[in-house]
């Protein structure tokens, strides 16, 4: 496997050197993404939030930010992003607005009925059996609850299916299969945003 290779393969789990440096990447690489998508999030005043592969945690701090009275808990496989995130949330972990734990989404030790919101950024291409991955967010979110998914890849576009090829256990999806699958798992109320010019994708649905 040549080195682009094994450092692109870091996307999906981070370890070792090339690891960090793609959590590094992540944080500051995917910001305008995460923030275009939190950008649709209308009309809500979340307690408890989940960020769902939290990768190097910029996002859970963000969303502190943006929702100052809520209490989020980043969850991610990699040990090695946990240990980022808990670095990049210190203060807020202190205080006891974060709490970042390690976990797989298809199995979450999470209470039921619990979250106002989930949210996912550049990570369902790397979940197993996405409709068991999407009922257990279903599970642990409150009825009317609210889970966001954010994609650079709307499933069609030229380079997310060149990294697809590359990267072991990526799926590129559409916003026809994402939505298809949500209503499987027990949501409704889906509204669907593509950026004009770009492939991003943001999906909003109501447990």
């Amino acid at each position: 496997m040549g080195l682009f290779k094994k450092y692109v393969n870091q996307t999906r789990k981070p370890e070792g050197f090339l690891g960090k440096m793609m959590i590094n990447g992540m944080n500051s690489g995917h910001a305008k993404l995460a923030d275009w998508g939190m950008s649709f999030l209308k009309n809500i005043n979340p307690d408890t939030i989940v960020e769902l592969g939290c990768g190097g945690g910029r996002n859970a701090a963000e969303l502190i930010k943006r929702y100052p009275k809520s209490k989020v808990t980043a969850v991610d496989y990699s040990s090695l992003s946990v240990e980022k995130a808990k670095q990049y949330n210190k203060e807020m972990i202190s205080v006891g607005k974060c709490t970042v734990i390690q976990g797989n989404v298809s199995k979450l030790n999470l209470k039921n009925d619990y979250f106002d919101l989930a949210t996912a950024f550049e990570t369902v291409y790397f979940w197993n059996n996405l409709e068991q991955c999407f009922s257990e967010v279903a599970r642990i979110l409150k009825t009317g609850g609210t889970f966001m998914i954010c994609n650079e890849s709307d499933g069609t576009d030229k380079i997310g299916l060149q990294f697809e090829k590359i990267i072991d256990g990526m799926k590129c999806y559409t916003i026809e299969q994402l939505e298809t699958t949500l209503k499987t798992a027990g949501f409704s109320n889906i509204i669907s945003e593509h950026h004009p010019s770009k492939p991003w994708i943001t999906i909003i649905a109501v447990k």
